[in-house]
């Protein structure tokens, strides 16, 4: 079950890695006001999405403590994060607010998950 456990969480990065990186290759077209959310912003939150609900359960499953609060403050920042990518996924330009909130948003949830205890 660990070694299940190791595969969703090294899935779990690769999910915040392509948001990421999909915010952060398009940093500088937002600087020029023509950023736009890239698809690889919505798969990663996405694949965020499913890998965290089955770490979650993995770990219930194994017996292991869940910090229910900090999960739900995680899933509220990447539903928010999803909804604002899904919606203005097909847009031609981004809004340089809404985007640069999506990166806030992106980093809150990584710098949650790693230094909340």
């Amino acid at each position: 079950m660990d070694v299940l456990i190791h595969l969703f969480v090294g899935l779990h990065i690769v999910g915040i890695a392509a948001l990421l990186g999909g915010f952060l290759t398009q940093m500088k077209a937002m600087g020029r006001g023509t950023a736009r959310f890239v698809p690889a912003m919505l798969h990663g939150a996405l694949t965020m999405l499913v890998t965290g609900a089955v770490l979650v359960g993995l770990n219930q499953a194994q017996g292991h403590h869940v910090d229910n609060i900090k999960i739900g403050v995680k899933l509220a920042l990447l539903i928010v994060i999803l909804g604002l990518v899904y919606v203005k996924r097909d847009d031609e330009k981004a809004d340089k607010s809404l985007f640069g909130l999506v990166g806030l948003l992106t980093t809150a949830n990584i710098f949650i998950a790693v230094l909340w205890t």
